[in-house]
């Protein structure tokens, strides 16, 4: 192993000689070359491509060569020298009997420590070897195998690693090496053979273990004069003799200490036998007086921790019954004296014994009775203790830890058998044992199976327990360091990421949160279970984990990561994890962001050019779910940006705290959506936060923004590019109106009332030039009829609710209905304004004064467009608003000398029949339409008409049923009867198509008999008439419903009618049905009426 350690630092793959080194630790078998390579920091002040001065060390009596600048070695400092150990270059020239992998590193140190006289630590041996360079194919076949050999141990982290180090490898083919040659054994066979061949011994000790001067002059006094000689062509002789004198005390050392061991190994082996058939050693102490005769109990050795209480069966062969029998006795009586019994031995006086040395623990004394019973008699006599030390549960209860060390291997052993057997409900209460023993328990394989238990501790935790199992884990992140967490929690974690129970997943990504202070970036964990959980609770944790992550993360190489996590949280199906998404990762994104200088440079910027590609390409059909997600996450970015401006203003350097703070208003800024996307939050205090504002406000108002670069930006790049997306978006698209509108309230509220009036209203006024100049009677002011009039109405006119301000929104509306009724321009623009103003009850009183503007405009066509608009605002008003401004301008409007204004306001008053309840609103209503219907004047009128049939037909089904009953369906009729005497057949077949649809819809209506019989089905036979000579498809249609109707009247007879069940539900042939719904699908009528037949029931 010390061998890969050299390999891997000659080679400058440092990186992947951390992670051996962060394993070995762990593991216990820490090497010294690496603890003392990366514990130097002058071993990173350098940065060029060749190996360590150290490894290029000079002869051995000589200098330790390049490493020092020229320094001889009796000038370098022990403590220098030892941290630039040379390495080796081949294969064939290791000692590998001389490293030991077997996790005995104190033998290890201990071997190195005498093997290497006094002078030989002073001064660097240095080899041919060495200063060999390594050919390129040589190095690519031990790269192969040293990964081989860390994959084949286990050794994962290391050899991922240190196969990013080698990316020109590719460690799955031994073909790729370039050798043509079989691929050689592995570095254990190696190993093994090596002892096969002959090889020149040569002393390849560590030289970089530290010890002691004064201990090393007592173990090795001769050697320790050993002369130093200058690395000259003059005593290269010397060098050799040396060299050879070395290389022989090597040999002798080794086979020494190979002895050594193995003496140690068998009195080892001798104490264990001693431990498993004595239960009492012999007595180390006599009483001073005769009559105090006292007896220890054995101090066995158990990891040389533990006070032996067995009583053995051959005690009678060894002379010791009576004083084990007298002691068992007293400890069975329950007569122990405190002041006779030595509890422990001190812990650091323990540590010192070795495996075969005498037990240096103080002996546990009892009194001796006086009695002379015989040792048979004895024995029988305590043979009825029953005591059962043959069990593992035995074992345990009769050994009793006497240091923390000996604590913690019981407990390690203990507690998997604990575990098991306590209730599911109850287990949080083993967590602290179980941390404090993972903590502290010496073993790796025995923490791992400890970490393990914790996280598998409850087969599907709730909230508290994963609560109270993460406190745990963050406790012994806090206890153990970095190394370790990421050693032994996070394979834990990963174990835990396809586990089948959500509980478990959930306790992974909360884990990952809560240990993000502790741990390095861990994205790809929680990307993982991103993409792969279906779990929307546990995609919600790994959200807000990730955010937590993005306070600790440091690594600018992350940023595209993050942003690629960003998108695809923003894309998910879940509104849990979109909602974590703006509460948690973006604000701290968005944070970290700001510290890397690419809010404004490519966060921002890549969003809006996303929203941009949308537009351009959804020409034939927007995905309005991916404009939500782009919009929504620049709206949460809008607190981050409005931070950084305040933040890098010209009054930074000025905001200081003195004197009386100014309060910031309440409502100053829009509520957050999170603690996170608070501004005040963002820059640190509120206190702070007011400070900066009173100068922002100051800035603007009477200094401007020369030298603002973050400001200028918002305003020169930003406004002008969300205009420009503004003007590209779809009237009709409500969503994309309202998602647009409330950015821009956002963005204005937030930036502030002096920003807006100064900064974002004169960029719209300017795009929009609202003049009577600009009106053009064929096409209109374009830019009117787009998105930008209803945004910059409800987006930005509505921010601030000063009488000025609705003046100024008011004017605005006005303006606009103006134009776009002059020109006869779409109304699209303005009915979206009037849609989304009028869904806040606030604006209604001011929408009605824009409407009563209209209402005495002195052009009809301005008249016109407010008729229509009072269908828009109708459904949303509250009743007396109704009575006492709409029905009054409607009743007006309806009395107009232009006949195309009076038809404008049908659809309004058949919109009140279908919303209000209030019946003499109701009549007033009534009145007007019958007066439509019944005036000689309008009995020509071909379009007042359309337009009655078409309201009858949309808001019959909703409409009171008494009004439906006693006005709408006997109008239909009469109006069935007269298009019957039309002779101009485009108008008869207009008129007859919307009294089909009307007709279609009513008949999911529940119709009474008398009325079926003497208006509804009348009245579709007419149509039938007119439909037999102009359009032979809706005949059959009709034919069908009559057939229908007829049949259903004739079963009122013997069946009672079923509540409002609808005719066309209740058709009693399949045939007919399937017939009747096949031919309307064939119709070219209008589809919304049609679905009408299916959708609205009363």
């Amino acid at each position: 192993m010390d061998a890969i350690a050299a390999q891997l630092l000659r080679d400058q793959f440092l990186l992947t000689a951390l992670e051996l080194h962060t394993e070995l630790l762990e593991s216990g078998r820490e090497l010294p070359r690496l603890r003392d390579f990366f514990s130097n920091p002058g071993n990173f002040e350098r940065q060029s491509g060749t190996p360590p001065a150290g490894g290029a060390l000079g002869c051995r009596s000589g200098a330790a060569g390049g490493g020092g600048g020229g320094l001889p070695g009796s000038v370098l400092p022990w403590s220098h020298r030892r941290n630039r150990a040379g390495s080796i270059s081949t294969l064939d020239s290791l000692d590998f009997a001389r490293y030991s992998d077997d996790g005995n590193r104190e033998t290890d140190e201990r071997v190195a420590e005498n093997e290497v006289p006094l002078q030989e630590r002073k001064n660097y041996k240095s080899s041919p070897e060495i200063q060999e360079p390594i050919r390129p194919l040589e190095k690519r076949a031990l790269n192969f195998l040293v990964n081989e050999f860390l994959l084949k141990n286990s050794y994962k982290l290391t050899s991922i690693t240190f196969s990013d180090e080698n990316h020109d490898q590719d460690f799955e083919l031994w073909d790729d090496v370039g050798l043509n040659i079989p691929k050689p054994p592995d570095l254990l066979q190696l190993y093994r053979d090596f002892g096969n061949h002959h090889v020149t011994a040569r002393d390849v000790v560590d030289a970089s273990v530290g010890v002691e001067d004064d201990e090393l002059e007592a173990d090795t006094p001769i050697l320790g004069t050993v002369p130093v000689f200058e690395t000259t062509p003059q005593s290269i002789e010397q060098c050799l003799i040396v060299q050879k004198l070395e290389d022989q005390i090597s040999v002798l050392n080794s086979e020494k200490w190979s002895l050594m061991e193995q003496i140690q190994r068998l009195e080892s082996e001798i104490d264990l036998l001693k431990n498993e058939n004595f239960a009492v050693s012999t007595v180390y102490g006599v009483a001073p007086h005769p009559s105090l005769k006292q007896v220890p109990l054995t101090v066995s050795e158990d990891n040389g921790r533990y006070l032996d209480i067995k009583s053995s069966e051959n005690d009678n062969k060894h002379g010791n019954i009576d004083e084990t029998s007298l002691a068992l006795s007293a400890e069975v009586d329950s007569r122990t004296s405190k002041d006779d019994m030595l509890n422990s031995v001190p812990s650091k006086e323990t540590e010192k014994l070795s495996s075969c040395a005498p037990s240096s623990k103080a002996a546990v004394h009892f009194d001796k009775p006086n009695r002379k019973l015989s040792p048979a008699f004895h024995q029988a006599l305590l043979s009825f203790c029953r005591m059962s030390a043959d069990s593992r549960l035995g074992s345990e209860v009769s050994r009793i830890a006497d240091s923390e060390k000996s604590v913690m291997l019981m407990l390690g052993r203990c507690l998997p058998h604990i575990v098991p057997n306590v209730l599911l409900a109850k287990r949080e209460e083993l967590i602290p044992l179980i941390l404090c023993t993972a903590c502290l328990h010496p073993e790796p394989k025995e923490r791992d199976q400890l970490l393990h238990i914790l996280f598998n501790l409850i087969k599907r935790p709730d909230d508290e327990q994963r609560q109270m199992i993460l406190t745990g884990c963050v406790a012994f992140a806090r206890h153990v360091g970095p190394t370790r967490v990421e050693a032994e929690l996070l394979p834990q974690c990963w174990e835990q990421i396809n586990h089948k129970y959500p509980e478990r997943r959930l306790l992974v990504a909360e884990s990952c949160g809560a240990l993000a202070p502790y741990l390095p970036v861990i994205l790809s964990m929680l990307q993982q279970m991103l993409m792969e959980d279906k779990a929307d609770l546990v995609r919600e944790a790994v959200i807000k984990s990730l955010g937590i992550i993005m306070g600790y993360i440091d690594d600018p190489d992350k940023y595209q990561q993050g942003f690629e996590l960003l998108l695809s949280a923003l894309g998910d199906p879940s509104e849990r994890v979109v909602s974590a998404t703006h509460q948690v990762f973006l604000p701290a994104y968005a944070a970290w962001t700001t510290e890397l200088g690419n809010l404004q440079f490519h966060l921002i910027p890549t969003l809006l050019n996303k929203i941009e590609k949308l537009l351009r390409e959804g020409e034939h059909g927007l995905d309005e779910h991916k404009l939500h997600m782009y919009l929504s996450a620049l709206q949460s970015l809008i607190p981050s940006l409005f931070a950084l401006v305040l933040q890098n203003a010209p009054f930074t350097s000025k905001a200081k705290l003195q004197g009386e703070v100014p309060q910031i208003e309440v409502t100053r800024f829009p509520r957050p959506v999170s603690p996170l996307q608070d501004v005040a939050i963002i820059i640190g205090s509120r206190e702070q936060l007011a400070v900066l504002l009173q100068l922002y406000d100051h800035q603007l108002e009477h200094e401007g923004t020369t030298g603002w670069e973050t400001l200028l930006w918002v305003v020169n790049q930003l406004l002008p590019q969300l205009i420009e997306i503004v003007g590209k978006i779809n009237v009709a698209s409500t969503a994309c109106v309202h998602e647009f509108s409330r950015f821009f309230w956002r963005l204005c509220r937030t930036f502030g009332k002096i920003f807006t009036n100064t900064k974002v209203k004169p960029q719209f006024q300017e795009i929009l030039r609202l003049s009577e100049e600009n009106i053009d009677s064929t096409a209109g002011n374009g830019v009117l009829t787009k998105a930008t009039v209803p945004i910059y109405a409800t987006g930005v006119l509505t921010c601030y609710i000063q009488e000025e301000d609705r003046k100024l929104l008011v004017g605005f509306l006005e303006d606009v209905m103006t134009m776009l009724s002059l020109s006869h321009a779409p109304l699209d623009s303005l009915k979206a304004s009037f849609v989304e103003l009028g869904a806040n009850p606030a604006y209604h009183e001011l929408l009605l004064t824009v409407l009563w503007y209209g209402v005495v405009h002195t052009s009809a066509l301005v008249r016109c467009t407010a008729a229509r608009m009072f269908e828009l605002l109708v459904k949303g008003v509250h009743e007396t608003l109704v009575a006492q401004r709409v029905v009054p301008a409607l009743i007006t409007l309806s009395s107009d000398p232009e006949i195309s204004v009076r038809i404008a306001t049908i659809p309004a008053f058949g919109t009140i029949m279908e919303t209000v309840t209030q019946r003499e609103l109701l009549e007033r209503v009534k009145m007007q339409l019958a007066s439509f219907l019944e005036d000689p004047q309008y009995q020509d009128q071909h379009s007042l008409h359309t337009e009655i049939i078409k309201t009858f037909g949309r808001v019959g089904p909703n409409a009171e049923p008494r009004f439906r009953d006693e006005f709408v369906i006997p109008h239909l009729h009469k109006l069935a009867l007269v298009n019957n005497q039309q002779s101009v057949d485009s108008k008869r077949l207009d008129i007859a198509t919307h009294l089909f649809e009307s007709y279609s819809a009513l008949s999911c209506c529940f119709i009474s008999e008398d009325l079926m019989v003497n208006h509804f089905l009348p009245g579709l036979k007419c149509l039938r008439t007119d439909m037999e000579h102009l359009s032979p498809e809706h005949e059959v249609i009709l034919s069908s419903m009559i057939k229908e109707c007829e049949q259903k009247v004739e079963n009122k007879t013997v069946q009672e009618p079923q509540g409002s069940m609808s005719i066309a539900a209740s058709l009693v042939s399949e045939d007919t049905k399937t017939k009747f719904l096949n031919k309307m699908g064939q119709l070219t009528t209008s589809g919304a009426m049609l679905a009408n037949v299916f959708q609205r029931k009363k």
